[in-house]
């Protein structure tokens, strides 16, 4: 008997809980088909407003500046000038050992003596009587000498000289004074002045020869046949 009882409990309990779902899943199928009902209603009494966006306002000019103020510079204050500071008298000088007595002057700077002068050449003893030539000077130099050269060139002209006479009378140099223009003419002068001309030498006072000088010209003129 408690074993039939037993089996009776559990069919009970499980008819219940049939019970219980067949009867949520009811509930549930009737409250999702009421809910899509409303939606679907409420979806057709709207009406619908596409909103679109506005574009942005333009953006506002800047406000201009405000003029300028003239800026008003304030003069600086006036500036007094120092007052006048007298410097402070300077304290009389210390008498020193040195002021009291002062160092001896320095010596005279002796200058050297000057070197000696060279002594004086000799003088040149006075002469009394000049060089004469011994002969004629014509005869020295003649057309019979004319440099062959010179002659073929047609070259003639005058030459000065100055012979140097020792104190026998005899020429010893030939110096040209002044030039024929033609180098060949002034060497043949000259050798054969040296060569050929004789004096009666210079003397002093006393009648001794001395050294003199004798000048003259030669004049190299081509002779006409």
């Amino acid at each position: 008997m408690a074993y039939v009882d037993q089996n009776q409990s559990k069919e009970k309990t499980i008819a219940f809980v049939v019970t219980l779902v067949i009867m949520a899943a009811v509930g549930y199928a009737l409250v999702t088909g009421l809910a899509y009902n409303v939606i679907k209603k409420a979806a057709k009494d709207l009406n619908v407003i596409d909103i679109q966006d506005q574009p942005p306002p333009p953006p506002e000019e800047p406000p201009p500046p405000p003029p300028e103020t003239p800026k008003v510079e304030t003069p600086p204050p006036p500036v007094s000038p120092p007052p006048l500071v007298q410097p402070p008298a300077a304290p009389p000088p210390i008498a020193t050992q040195t002021t009291l007595n002062p160092p001896p002057p320095a010596p005279p700077i002796v200058a050297p003596p000057a070197p000696p002068s060279p002594p004086a050449p000799p003088a040149r003893p006075s002469q009394a009587v000049g060089a004469k030539p011994k002969g004629s000077p014509s005869g020295w130099v003649t057309t019979d000498d004319y440099p062959p050269a010179a002659l073929r060139n047609e070259e003639q002209g005058r030459v000065g000289f100055k012979l140097d006479i020792d104190g026998t009378g005899r020429a010893t140099n030939c110096t040209v004074t002044s030039s024929s223009g033609h180098p060949d003419l002034d060497d043949t002068a000259c050798k054969l002045l040296v060569r050929r001309a004789r004096f009666s030498p210079a003397k002093d006072a006393a009648g001794n020869g001395i050294p003199s000088a004798y000048s003259s010209t030669v004049v190299w003129q081509i002779p006409k046949e």
